[in-house]
């Protein structure tokens, strides 16, 4: 008898843990966890992936620096929070000649040069790495969110 009651115990605990995995299953496929950003995961990511060109006129500190600059463009833009913060509105463009452009605004005020296509290899292995981990969505079209497809039809 006690043999019995022991199989329908464990019957019963494992029916209920399938309940569970089958419902945080269907939860998880219809919303996805969101992506965690890990600057050091980034960075060592980013380091490992960088185009060999890029990768061999900086050193290890000039990557981490241009990443931080750029983590400050993103906080600057309201993209980059704690999840406190107000979500910015509408589509958020990645990359653009303004991010580099700041990049390279605050590596002179530190009193660093790096050229443009430096600043634009880190950037986009960055981005790539966001892309790696889902926290940035597919490359958008040119449409009217895009600032380069608004000075065009003006």
């Amino acid at each position: 008898m006690a043999l019995i009651i022991g199989f329908v115990v464990v019957g019963l605990v494992c029916a209920i843990a399938a309940v569970f995995v089958f419902r945080e299953a269907a939860r998880m496929s219809e919303k996805p966890p969101e992506a965690v950003f890990d600057p050091d995961d980034a960075y060592d990511w980013v380091v490992r992936h960088l185009p060999d060109l890029v990768a061999s006129t900086l050193d290890e500190e000039d990557v981490r620096r241009i990443l931080g600059f750029q983590l400050e463009f993103f906080k600057r833009n309201g993209v980059s929070s704690n999840g406190s913060g107000v979500a910015p509105q509408g589509a958020v463009i990645f990359g653009s000649a303004e991010t580099v452009a700041y990049i390279l605004e605050r590596a002179a005020e530190t009193g660093e040069s790096y050229l443009p296509e430096q600043v634009e290899g880190v950037v986009e292995c960055q981005l790539a790495y966001l892309r790696f981990i889902g926290a940035v969505g597919r490359v958008a079209a040119p449409g009217k969110d895009d600032p380069e497809a608004r000075a065009d039809a003006d």
